[in-house]
């Protein structure tokens, strides 16, 4: 069973015009979230960042009520799935009125075991804390996050750590990245601008609740060698132990496990 692709609620074969913006400028904004026993995980959380990207980018969104419908809708009966709803700015020919769009379809994904090894790659495109408008907005743009990952595999590594040009650690190119040194939890400040990911929102209520010490600050990457444990976080990756960052070997640890049990009891 195919399910549905929704461009503005009405069911459509997924084709857009090739004068859209997200074709040509990959001008728009998008979210991503899971879901679990035909239920979508966190929605509310994940409206409310696209209506803030939407908003970075001054593209008007429809009614929130009308988009989580056609959430509901585009999971057609799936029970494990991913929905995905990106908003275009609309058509970028310049004799046309730009309209936004919204596609909201479900698909299913590649599951993530086991654990991942991380090479540290320079992102000059990050903003890493200079206040800027698209600052931690979750847009369609990831061309740089894409290199940085086929970087980092022709490294012989899994994925990419992305570091400032001054060295601080900032996030993966899809996943946010925290760690444990001396039996407490630190991750990247959200000041740094990076994303705000719903995922890490729970994580880090979580911490709190178990009683798990957790800090947000800047770090540079040679933090990361006083760190006995270290985790990737995100909506498909859940909570990931990473085994290596460069040549710095990483256990699982148990504020890891700890902190991907919680989160699996959380999203039931």
């Amino acid at each position: 069973m195919s399910s549905p692709i929704l461009i503005d609620g009405i069911a459509s074969d997924g084709r857009i015009d090739v004068t859209d913006s997200s074709v040509l400028r990959g001008d728009g904004c998008f979210e991503v979230m899971r879901v679990y026993d035909g239920v979508p995980f966190a929605v509310d959380r994940h409206l409310d960042r696209l209506s803030r990207s939407a908003g970075a980018l001054d593209i008007s969104l429809p009614n929130r009520e009308e988009i989580a419908d056609w959430v509901r809708r585009a999971i057609d009966g799936q029970s494990d799935c991913v929905v995905r709803i990106i908003v275009t700015r609309g058509s970028a020919a310049p004799t046309a009125d730009a309209q936004p769009k919204v596609i909201v379809f479900s698909h299913g994904f590649e599951r993530v075991v086991g654990s991942v090894r991380l090479m540290p790659v320079v992102s000059p495109w990050h903003g890493a804390g200079v206040d800027w408008a698209l600052a931690g907005a979750k847009t369609l743009s990831y061309a740089p996050n894409l290199a940085a990952i086929r970087e980092a595999q022709a490294g012989g590594y899994d994925d990419a750590l992305l570091v400032s040009r001054d060295g601080d650690i900032l996030e993966g190119p899809t996943f946010s990245l925290a760690w444990v040194v001396d039996g407490a939890v630190e991750t990247p400040s959200l000041d740094l601008g990076i994303l705000n990911s719903i995922t890490r929102q729970i994580v880090i209520e979580e911490a709190g609740e178990c009683g798990l010490a957790l800090t947000e600050g800047e770090w540079q990457l040679d933090r990361l060698t006083k760190a006995t444990e270290v985790m990737a976080i995100s909506t498909i990756r859940e909570v990931q132990p990473v085994s290596a960052i460069g040549q710095t070997l990483f256990d699982p640890g148990e504020a890891t496990a700890l902190l991907a049990k919680r989160f699996a009891q959380r999203r039931g």
